[in-house]
């Protein structure tokens, strides 16, 4: 099937011919022409599917006819992370050069004073995070309820962040009579209840198993001592032939450590986490979209939805606390039909951890030897997860906190002890010698006696209270006020009473 069939017009196919693709994804030749009918839309599709077009082409033809008023924002799309808002508005720019749509991108790390002259230009398409979003309507710059498209993309990454109280109240802003598309790379229980809420009727489109690996991906899993990782790591960059790589820490600490370890090694390595500011954020990613950097060490911000053309490997420093998670970080690589590889390090107290990740996929991850180290196996598990730093236990964000320590093993029964044999006769200590007297101290001369004390002595003495004395009378209590009512019983004046001003007492003329 050709995008010809999935009835787009003219102008965005030949923005799609001039980007060179000539064969839609599954994702993309199922849910096009259901936007173009102006169904609702449950879409559950993995990264690297082409997702993200799937709803951009066809709302670009929707909006192609009518303009927005100022501050009134004709279509809204909501995205977790400023890096999936630009790279959404990119693909704005790119498939709608031909059409004249005007476009406001309110994410953070920007100026307020620039997105809201774009807001007041009117937006037909409005690309937003939510925390910025609710910001600007705080503020009374942007007005919601003539929206008739929302987008809400990479739901399930929402659900972690911890957006969605502020998507519904977002939701809440919208006119009930809209066209609401809803994508999802995983569906769990809190995803399907949101869909409910927000769907009318929606058609589902799911074009591959949830959370599944791509095909495209060759995997791999070494096992060693966390203290070994750092090593390894250099030793299967330079094993591999790589292009260009992302390198996935649990941390945001970790990831600044291992730049700069990569770069003390002469690797060619960025950085990219949350801590940074967003046009650093912007910068490094640029550059490594450039070939400018060849190795992104990166937190799990940029996990998810980044597209990066012909990414050839993807490197998990560290076993990713959600199985989720393993998913979305290898989803970079292998894409367009490419083929891509990932290896992840993990340490022996994390058997856990990739039990369920290969619960998840439905597959055992095949283990590598590094050149020059011995393999590893995992220890014993004991049912519980463990891992370095944060991260995410079953149920849900914020789990265990650091490495847990294990249990330590039972302690030997102490040896019973044999009786005591008679107690020998303790020596008598010898007598200490007594002490000698100390010398008696000289008297001290008498003090003269102070002059305040001779004045005290001239006092005389005061003689005791005879028996049978009167107490001293105390001071006679106030009299108490009288009661204001008390002091005048005439009756209370009407009006101004007897005392007429002068003024009134003039004749009219």
């Amino acid at each position: 099937m050709s995008f010809e069939s999935l009835g787009l017009s003219a102008p965005v196919l030949q923005a799609v011919a001039d980007k060179g693709y000539t064969t839609p994804t599954p994702i993309q030749e199922k849910a096009i022409p259901i936007v173009l009918m102006g169904r609702d839309v449950l879409g559950c599709a993995q990264t690297g599917t082409g997702k993200t077009a799937s709803f951009v082409l066809p709302m670009i033809d929707i909006l192609a006819e009518g303009r927005a008023k100022m501050r009134m924002p004709r279509s809204l799309i909501l995205e977790p992370t400023r890096e999936l808002a630009a790279q959404v508005a990119e693909n704005f720019e790119i498939y709608g050069k031909n059409h004249k749509l005007n476009m406001a991108l309110l994410i953070g790390g920007v100026s307020f004073d620039d997105q809201e002259r774009a807001l007041e230009k009117g937006a037909d398409v409005l690309i937003a995070t939510p925390g910025r979003l609710l910001d600007h309507f705080e503020r009374g710059k942007v007005l919601l309820n003539d929206v008739k498209v929302l987008v809400i993309d990479e739901a399930d990454r929402m659900l972690d962040m911890g957006f969605i109280p502020d998507v519904e109240r977002i939701v809440g802003l919208l006119s009930p009579m809209r066209q609401t598309l809803f994508f999802s790379a995983t569906m769990p229980p809190e995803i399907k209840r949101l869909a409910d809420r927000f769907l009318s009727n929606p058609r589902e489109v799911t074009v591959a198993p949830p959370a599944s690996a791509g095909k495209n991906i060759v995997q791999g899993l070494a096992v060693m001592p966390e203290a070994d990782k750092r090593e390894a790591l250099r030793r299967l960059i330079k094993d591999q032939d790589i292009k260009n790589a992302i390198v996935f820490c649990n941390r945001k600490k970790d990831v600044a450590i291992l730049q700069g370890s990569l770069k003390k090694h002469g690797f060619n390595a960025g950085a990219l986490h949350g801590d940074m500011s967003q046009p650093a954020r912007m910068e490094t990613l640029e550059k490594f979209k450039q070939g400018e950097i060849q190795i992104l060490v990166a937190s799990d911000v940029a996990a998810r939805g980044l597209d990066i053309v012909d990414m050839s490997h993807v490197f998990n420093f560290d076993v990713p606390f959600s199985p989720e998670d393993y998913v979305h970080r290898i989803g970079r690589t292998g894409r367009a039909g490419k083929t891509g590889h990932s290896f992840t390090l993990a340490s022996p107290d994390e058997g856990g951890l990739i039990d369920a990740i290969e619960k998840l996929i439905g597959t055992t991850i095949p283990r590598v030897e590094i050149p020059g180290m011995e393999a590893t196996a995992f220890e014993a598990s004991d049912g519980r997860r463990r891992g370095r730093g944060r991260g995410r236990g079953a149920g849900g964000r914020g789990g265990d906190r650091g490495r847990e320590r294990g249990e330590r093993p039972p302690r030997e029964p102490r040896p019973e002890r044999e009786p005591r044999a008679e107690q020998e006769a303790r020596p008598e200590r010898e007598a200490r010698p007594e002490r000698e007297p100390r010398p008696e101290r000289e008297a001290r001369p008498e003090r003269a006696p102070r002059p305040e004390a001779e004045k005290r002595a001239e006092r005389p003495h005061r003689e005791p209270r005879a028996e049978g004395r009167p107490p001293r009378e105390r001071r006679s209590e106030r009299p108490s006020r009288p009661d204001r009512r008390d002091r005048d019983d005439s009756p209370a004046p009407v009006g101004l009473g007897d005392h007429v001003p002068a003024f009134l007492a003039r004749p009219s003329r």
